[in-house]
């Protein structure tokens, strides 16, 4: 997959300081369980062996991922795009046509994305469906509820 992520430069940061804490600390961590299960004896039988090389597993697939996610990045700036639209990292207050409530979402990677800071992916169905609207315009978006109406309101940064 060589798709661009765009991320923001916190999240870049982020990114690579989790990435340098397990290379440095997560793998000494794993590194000693394993030595520390190996002096119990046989290895055929140790669930403690069995368990810190499942967590070495999981620690070098995180690793993996975190190194393919930023190697794939682009770190991008809200006031390097325009705001006629929404596109990524636009916030946008939308009105449910249904029920008249408001939200604002910003659009954001799917790294970035965290529905409880109403931070949403461009590729979630709303993200998708929000993308490249105007103020005005009227969004159908097609979820697994149904279909929901949002009216653009606001676009900022």
């Amino acid at each position: 997959m060589s798709d661009v992520v765009y991320l923001t430069k916190e999240k870049f940061v982020e990114l690579e300081a989790e990435l340098r804490e397990m290379k440095i600390n997560g793998r000494k961590t794993v590194a000693a369980k394993i030595a520390e299960a190996r002096g119990h004896g046989d290895l055929s039988e140790n669930a403690e062996y069995d368990a810190a090389r499942e967590e070495q597993r999981h620690l070098e697939y995180r690793i993996a991922k975190l190194e393919e996610t930023l190697s794939k990045s682009r770190v991008i700036e809200s006031k390097d795009l325009p705001n006629d639209k929404v596109y990524i990292l636009t916030k946008v207050m939308v009105k449910d046509q249904k029920n008249g409530k408001k939200i604002e979402y910003q659009l954001v990677s799917p790294e970035e994305a965290d529905f409880d800071q109403n931070k949403i992916s461009t590729t979630s169905p709303i993200g998708k469906g929000l993308m490249g609207k105007k103020v005005g315009e009227v969004a159908e978006i097609k979820v697994p509820a149904g279909i929901l109406k949002y009216e653009i309101m606001e676009i900022s940064r």
